[in-house]
């Protein structure tokens, strides 16, 4: 295993994939080490995949992968112990392909990805741990692995390996990610019927939802749930920030179960057969936290770099898009045969121009503001419930009058400027 490669890629998600892909498919001797015994088997996400990034690497990809539902309606709610605020959009512009995006397996999809780069040229090596990267005058120029005589060289070397990066550690790209910098998700798949699904979720044949949730599905705590349709399972999850659940008694596994007997949320899965359960971390840190993405000889992709928008819940398009920028910047430095850091910045400059850390940028407060403020999640929120509840329960009294309760439920214990204070904060933070 000596072998001497133009990139190595460590980690078989869809960033290093991706990564693999582009610079296999343009010719490069390319090696994707993977530490477990496939792709896909430690990726416990069951989410959405969006088709413009991934079809930028891969096009009419959706035509031969293992896709679950095209999601036609996506729904966010304010979720309160016994009532839920809904909004949402469906458009039936998504049911026509090319699709938005779509629900996946990821144990399932990273397979096939993998196999479209085995049959681009790319080498993989499976049930592979890699213990060090290999330093020699100050660049990275490969990687020692734990097999007898297993180091193996590149010019240079891609960390895909997920947020609890040790490698990007090691190499002092970051340090411990902070509690507040990673939250613990916790997710389990269900198994329904289409029927079944397609009848509770009000979709045609083949069509998908998804149901993002803030409030009560993560028992007030910075945030999200959500609720996936897939061809003959539910996903359900829910996680918050690690130094809130860290304070709380209550484990993951609780947690989960307190919101799938959520009212709002058991009908929709009753009679549904548990088949898997999940727990990981994944980052949160957002714009603050991204480390440096390269030094000589190696570059970062994808949540080992803390590219996730937690707003938004999205991942998979960040992690395939960074990875398709550091495989075209290996590409270039392959060209110059220059691989010190001044030539691989020229993948900073592309994650710093794209929508990626534009996003980030954009919600770079978001959420410290709200673990720094809890009465958005126990005050504000409780009272949108409350004031739909008053509004639209028709009782003899006056809509004016209902109007005054509403504005007395929303500054209970509150002044109008400390309303107002919180109010300019949460705009701030996501405008």
């Amino acid at each position: 295993m000596s072998e001497k490669f133009d990139a190595i890629v460590v980690g078989a998600g869809v960033s290093g994939l991706a990564a693999a892909y582009v610079m296999a498919t343009n010719g490069l001797n390319v090696a994707i080490i993977e530490r477990g015994r496939k792709p896909g088997a430690k990726n416990v996400m069951g989410g959405v995949l969006y088709r413009k990034m991934m079809e930028e690497i891969i096009p009419e990809f959706w035509k031969e992968a293992p896709l679950e539902r095209p999601i036609i309606e996506q729904n966010f709610w304010l979720l309160d112990h016994n009532s839920v605020v809904k909004t949402g959009y469906r458009g039936m512009e998504w049911a026509d392909m090319p699709h938005n995006n779509y629900t996946v397996f990821r144990g399932k999809f990273d397979q096939w990805f993998a196999e479209k780069c085995v049959q681009a040229g790319a080498l993989l090596i499976n049930e592979t741990a890699v213990k060090h990267c290999i330093v020699k005058d100050g660049r990275v120029i490969g990687v020692e692995t734990d097999r007898p005589e297993g180091d193996l060289y590149a010019d240079a070397v891609i960390l895909a390996d997920g947020v609890n990066s040790l490698l990007a550690k090691e190499l002092g790209l970051h340090t411990e990610w902070r509690k507040d910098e990673v939250a613990l998700a916790v997710m389990e798949v269900l198994k329904l019927s289409a029927d079944k699904i397609e009848e509770r979720f009000h979709l045609n044949r083949g069509m998908g939802a998804t149901i993002e949730l803030f409030g009560d599905g993560t028992d007030g705590m910075v945030g999200t749930a959500y609720v996936y349709t897939n061809q003959n399972h539910i996903s359900i999850g829910c996680g918050a920030l690690l130094s809130q659940m860290s304070e709380r008694t209550t484990t993951p596994y609780e947690l989960l179960e307190r919101f799938k007997q959520h009212p709002m949320i058991k009908p929709l899965i009753e009679g549904a057969e548990p088949c898997e359960y999940y727990a990981h971390l994944i980052p949160e840190g957002g714009y603050r936290s991204v480390p440096p993405l390269v030094r000589d000889g190696v570059l970062v992709v994808g949540d080992a770099a803390q590219l996730v928008n937690g707003i938004h819940r999205e991942g998979s398009n960040l992690a395939m898009t960074s990875g398709r920028f550091a495989a075209e910047t290996v590409i270039r430095a392959k060209e110059a045969n220059r691989f010190d850091r001044q030539t691989l910045s020229h993948y900073e400059r592309l994650v710093r121009e794209s929508f990626i850390m534009k996003d980030l940028k954009k919600y770079k407060t978001a959420s410290k503001t709200l673990e720094d403020n809890p009465d958005y999640f126990h005050h504000y929120l409780p009272a949108v419930n409350d004031a739909m509840k008053e509004m639209f329960t028709v009782d003899g009294v006056s809509k004016s009058e209902k109007q005054k309760k509403i504005i007395k439920r929303f500054l209970r214990n509150k002044s109008v400027l400390g309303a107002a204070r919180d109010g300019i904060k949460l705009l701030w933070a996501v405008k």
